[in-house]
């Protein structure tokens, strides 16, 4: 079972840009689904954007057109490129592979 490690979060201003990495201890290569969720405190966490393991993606509706995943097989590495940023956006997000291992999760600030 991989572990997970995210990184690339912090605090930006409204409309702009951050890009979340989730670096597994392990291959990815035949893990089926890689997503990335978000969860802001006392509400439960929802799915932001996923990725199959042939390419596949799907995003929640308050993010399509703003975010971007992708997944980089020969580094183990699943990246979530964040533009257009809304304070809404902030919350913890996290990694996740096939719906069984997290990440210990980074935090995403959009403030101005």
């Amino acid at each position: 079972q991989v572990q997970l490690v995210e990184s690339g979060g912090g605090l930006v201003s409204p409309g702009g840009s951050l890009r979340l990495s989730c670096a597994a201890s392990g291959s990815i290569f035949s893990i089926n689904y890689m997503g990335w969720y978000r969860q802001v405190p006392g509400q439960e966490r929802e799915l932001v954007a996923v990725i199959t393991s042939d390419g596949f993606t799907n995003y929640a509706d308050s993010v399509k057109g703003r975010f971007t995943i992708s997944r980089d097989n020969a580094k183990n590495t699943v990246y979530l490129q964040m533009n257009s940023l809304k304070p809404e956006d902030t919350a913890v997000y996290y990694c996740n592979a096939a719906g069984i291992t997290w990440g210990q999760g980074t935090q995403v600030t959009v403030s101005s």
